[in-house]
């Protein structure tokens, strides 16, 4: 059973990212959209605009972890 949709033709400027991520990620992105009743791209732009309310002055959410002094995020090495 497919996801509802936006209608055709109702999108301003779409894009297809080109971003590789993790199979997980992907598929609990789309288990959440479907459990909401959306598509995964709709689900992704709603989740995108609520993240926009969560940004630091610097423009990145705030949960996010910071940087060390190497510029590289922290990892868990377990």
């Amino acid at each position: 059973m497919s996801q509802p949709r936006r209608p055709r033709g109702s999108m301003v400027d779409p894009v297809i990212p080109g971003w590789k991520i993790e199979r997980a990620s992907r598929d609990l992105i789309a288990s959440m959209a479907a459990a909401a009743g959306v598509s995964a791209s709709v689900f992704l732009e709603l989740m995108a605009e609520h993240t926009r309310s969560e940004l630091t002055i610097q423009g990145i959410p705030a949960w996010m972890p910071e940087k060390d002094r190497s510029g590289e995020l922290p990892i868990d090495s377990r």
